[in-house]
């Protein structure tokens, strides 16, 4: 490289990248060795306990006798280093997303097997039941130590701290979308401080639409605004205001700070599952896989909601039958709601509920909604409903009612997670994007009752439906299981 061409590259210095990210990195590394270490020693201590092991024990390598404590030093150690070595620490993949799990996982099972066949082949006779302890306890325990670390972290983040600066790039439509879908995720990590747009537009505003989030468009350097601001991170938003060998020139004036270039291409409400990258003739080409809705993905989330809610039936029926008896004593009526609601692909299915409101209360709806003035939008909510009972509210609160739903997803017309079951009313007024709504059995659960439940807009409502519809996962499922569970214990001011 010419010295004329290193000085234009790296003509202005680059402010150092974010010091919370290499200090939480240093502190789950702590972390890490900490739960490697206790694990190890708690697993030989069960393993002595249950198989009655002489404490003196040694293993043979090579004609030398090796302690179990020194074993495990061993592999503490080898297991710390593939902690390391596999990138669980980047902070690319720490705090969101599945990745920084999968990477702990990884490691574990791929040091265990080394374990196995460096044992198997060096004829190192390891007891089985050590190494049967060690692993999952280990592994469990980091998976664990990760989660508790995430949630402190996202804890930091919704309170405006420990996320990257961020600084937009790209035409003023895209910034907007990308500045209003960061706000949406604190937990992300991601804070807008600016956005740059080209100096092409005849007018632009003071601040993106809806928040006090500056513009810049004079045709200032990236570099220059990401100082002037105190930014650590460039989003490009729009790879069509930038050419190639710019935004390659950018990434090399920020290699000296080892600050952050992210290029947001054209794609919204995508599963990070659905998209590969794979470099053709030096272009990083993005593949994103069509959704799937039947096959031996389909099959697996039919089996797993028989058994699921087969299990969950056999165990919750004294609360059923507690339920059953409270809604018959307090109110005169039926203890069950049956509602017809529209399934998948559009087929007509009687949804069976508790019973929260006075008998009649459906020839009410269309008044009260017309009251409030919602009668034309496809989420028929009425706010303060006078038409539900005094034990009603309570089994509303903590999803009580819905526990009769178990019996129709066993039978076929629900899934224990899906989109929300809607009435043929609200139907009605669907567009072609909500439609696909009906592609999917609707479920007892889902993405938009974990992210707000009655507090949500339709418009929130039908995006976070169709994200679901459109990348939906059996590992997801699971999670959204587990945040409904959260959400029942501690529903807060969400529930009516």
């Amino acid at each position: 490289m010419s010295t004329q061409f290193e000085s234009q590259v790296r003509a202005r210095p680059t402010q150092r990248v974010a010091s919370w990210e290499s200090a939480y990195s240093a502190r789950i590394a702590i972390s890490d060795t900490a739960v490697i270490i206790v694990m190890i020693a708690v697993s030989q201590f069960i393993w002595r306990a249950l198989v009655l092991h002489d404490p003196s024990l040694t293993v043979s390598v090579g004609g030398i006798g090796v302690s179990y404590p020194a074993i495990s030093i061993i592999i503490g150690l080898a297991w710390v280093g593939g902690l390391a070595a596999f990138g669980t620490r980047d902070t690319r993949v720490l705090g969101s997303g599945s990745a920084e799990y999968k990477r702990v996982l990884d490691a574990s099972v791929l040091l265990f097997s080394l374990v196995a066949i460096i044992a198997f082949l060096a004829q190192i006779d390891v007891a089985r039941g050590y190494i049967l302890f060690t692993f999952p306890l280990g592994t469990v325990a980091l998976l664990g130590s990760r989660w508790i670390w995430r949630q402190w972290l996202r804890g930091r983040r919704q309170a405006g701290q420990l996320a990257s600066r961020v600084i937009l790039f790209g035409s003023l439509e895209s910034v907007t979308v990308t500045a209003r879908e960061l706000s949406r995720a604190p937990e992300a990590g991601y804070r807008v401080i600016a956005a740059s747009v080209p100096p092409s537009y005849d007018s632009v505003p003071r601040h993106l639409l809806g928040t006090t989030i500056p513009i810049v468009s004079d045709g200032r350097d990236i570099i220059d605004a990401m100082g002037e601001f105190g930014c650590d991170t460039v989003i490009v938003t729009g790879s069509d205001e930038l050419p190639a060998h710019r935004i390659r020139e950018i990434s090399w004036r920020l290699e000296p700070g080892r600050q952050h270039l992210v290029m947001a291409p054209s794609l919204t409400d995508v599963g990070g599952p659905r998209i590969h990258t794979r470099p053709v003739a030096g272009l990083p080409l993005i593949h994103v896989e069509t959704p799937r809705y039947e096959g031996i993905k389909a099959f697996g989330k039919r089996a797993f909601d028989i058994v699921v809610s087969g299990v969950l039936i056999l165990i919750a029926s004294p609360v059923l039958i507690g339920v059953a008896l409270a809604v018959k004593l307090t109110s005169p009526g039926p203890v069950l709601y049956r509602s017809e609601r529209i399934g998948y692909r559009g087929a007509a299915f009687p949804m069976l509920k508790f019973r929260s409101m006075r008998v009649g209360a459906d020839a009410e709806l269309q008044r009260l909604l017309e009251e409030q003035g919602t009668a034309q939008t496809p989420l028929f909510k009425v706010q303060n409903d006078p038409r539900i009972t005094p034990l009603g509210r309570v089994l509303r609160k903590y999803s009580l009612d819905e526990l009769p739903q178990l019996f129709n997803v066993f039978l076929g017309s629900m899934s224990l997670v899906g989109p929300r079951p809607q009435i043929a009313a609200e139907v009605a007024l669907y567009d072609d994007a909500a439609t696909r709504r009906l592609l999917l059995k609707p479920g007892v659960s889902g993405l938009w009752q974990v992210s707000g439940r009655s507090a949500l807009t339709w418009e929130d409502a039908i995006r976070l439906d169709l994200y679901y519809v459109e990348n939906w996962s059996i590992m997801g499922d699971l999670v959204i299981l587990w945040r409904t569970f959260k959400a029942v214990v501690d529903p807060g001011q969400t529930a009516h």
